[in-house]
């Protein structure tokens, strides 16, 4: 959960990817347009968006694009497949991957570049677990909270850990920050 992906990005390419586990309850929201002609495949095999714009929240057909590059790296970094040829301006050529390449990715945006709202934030886990993922991987901090009990993000991590969903999250980082709605 984070603010999307870039699709095409070569680090979520399908190659020696197996088709999504038959449990797999979720759904793309990439459609394809114009400007993209992405839809989803047996790396990503799962997309939505949750973002709330002027208070108005987006139908079903707003699409996870990573606007700002956030999501796509911590999703890459987590899970991105294998990628020849990888090089920094012509050095260290190589090879680049995630840390588990061969793990399928459901991408949920909750994040814009501006925040990532608490309303968005929940629904994005309760998406995540009705889905059937495994693990929960979030790069984002709540802001103002005093008590553990008071964090929404904390209760629902909670929560999808006991259905048995792994939850990783980050501590502080300059990723996006979490508000209370």
């Amino acid at each position: 959960m984070d603010t999307g992906v870039l699709p095409d990005h070569p680090l979520f390419r399908d190659e020696g990817m197996p088709p999504p586990p038959d449990r797999w309850k979720g759904r793309c929201d990439f459609n394809q347009t114009a400007n993209r002609t992405f839809v989803c495949n047996n790396k990503i095999i799962g997309a939505r968006s949750f973002q709330v714009y002027d208070n108005l929240l987006q139908t079903s057909s707003a699409q996870p694009v990573d606007e700002i590059g956030h999501g796509t790296h911590t999703a890459s970094t987590a899970a991105g497949n294998f990628v020849r040829g990888a090089n920094l301006y012509n050095n260290a050529n190589g090879m680049a991957s995630g840390v588990a390449p061969h793990a399928h990715v459901a991408i949920y945006q909750v994040c814009s570049l501006d925040e990532c709202s608490s309303t968005d934030v929940l629904a994005g886990f309760d998406a995540a677990v009705e889905d059937g993922v495994d693990v929960i991987s979030i790069s984002m901090t709540s802001l103002n909270v005093g008590q553990l009990f008071e964090d929404s993000n904390a209760l629902a991590a909670f929560s999808a850990m006991q259905r048995r969903i792994f939850v990783v999250c980050s501590a502080g980082n300059s990723g996006p920050s979490s508000n209370s709605v």
